[in-house]
């Protein structure tokens, strides 16, 4: 779908999984109701909120966000609902809380699974009658906010440890939305990598280009990171690459990385990177070694299932080879 203004800057991608989430955004942003976004760590959870809010109709409203993960368990609610003068140790002042900050906009609540019991169970109330009470006070304000919730979380494991109300699961996911993982949609790293450098280039990075090899390097890494992971790495390659255009070598922290991931059994010594072997290089040695797999990944110096994994991305080669 084609994305209008603002809301273009957070829908980078094109695989068919990604359009299908912007999709389902755009049918949600206008309803103003509550929505639960799911997904791993990194895999763009915030982005999907922002996307929801610039695709809504409440330009200028308020957006505040707060990773609840970060709130420590004493302040919690203090920072959710406020306080009042004298409630607490330390609350020289009344203050206001995330919810009234957000009035007439949108409070995007990151990392929700980490919120303590009984800050959920306050949650809870405020989300059923749009109404909080700061700490130490009696009188209640009213409040109209839409809440964005995340979570990296299983939550139906959550609440089967009764870590998570399942009342409040319930009152949040009526409208859920599910972020695929940057594995399931490679696709989309192209785009995203071009997408990063513009970014850092906009705040007075350096000029770079991605090389095709350096692109085939990415889009068959897995990305246990997902964005955040690519985010970073593209950055980092930028930064303190030599020359304007990136290459594989400039991406060494992804083949560190990438030997983490595999199997113990795997041999190391006196291999070629896996990093520095591109599907261009390998599609090459096939047709040096006519198709033979077994002397193409030693042509490569590369080990069987490193060639096998890298192969999995050609499947018109892996059809015309043999043993």
């Amino acid at each position: 779908m084609v994305v209008p203004g603002e809301a273009a800057a957070f829908a980078v991608g094109r695989s068919a999984a990604w359009c299908r989430l912007v999709e389902r955004a755009a049918r949600v942003a206008p309803l103003g109701v509550t929505v639960l976004i799911r997904g791993e760590t990194g895999s763009g959870k915030d982005v999907v909120a922002r996307l929801i809010v610039a695709l809504g109709d409440r330009e200028g409203a308020p957006f505040v966000a707060v990773n609840c993960a970060a709130l420590p368990d004493t302040l919690v609610e203090s920072e959710l609902f406020g306080h009042a003068r004298g409630s607490f140790s330390g609350a020289t002042e009344a203050r206001r809380g995330l919810f009234e900050e957000a009035h007439r906009g949108t409070l995007f609540l990151d990392e929700i699974g980490a919120l303590p019991l009984p800050a959920q169970a306050k949650l809870l109330r405020v989300l059923e009658e749009g109404r909080v009470r700061r700490v130490g006070e009696n009188r209640v304000t009213e409040v109209r906010v839409r809440v964005l919730a995340a979570t990296s979380l299983d939550m139906e494991a959550a609440i089967g440890r009764r870590e998570f109300r399942e009342d409040l699961y319930y009152r949040l996911s009526a409208l859920e939305l599910v972020v695929p993982p940057l594995r399931e949609r490679p696709e989309d790293i192209p785009l995203l990598a071009e997408h990063f450098l513009r970014l850092l280039r906009e705040q007075g990075g350096p000029e770079r280009t991605l090389s095709a090899e350096a692109l085939d390097l990415l889009t068959g890494y897995p990305f246990p990171g997902n964005v955040r992971e690519l985010k970073h790495a593209v950055e980092q390659a930028a930064v303190f690459g030599d020359g304007p255009v990136l290459g594989p070598t400039d991406f060494r922290a992804l083949w560190g990385r990438s030997q983490m991931l595999l199997p113990a059994t795997e041999p190391r010594g006196g291999r070629t990177p896996i990093v520095d072997v591109t599907p261009t290089r390998l599609e090459e040695a096939l047709r040096k070694t006519g198709g033979n797999r077994l002397e193409a990944a030693r042509l490569l110096g590369i080990s069987r299932s490193s060639f096998y994994r890298i192969l999995r991305r050609l499947p018109a080669a892996e059809a015309s080879s043999s043993d």
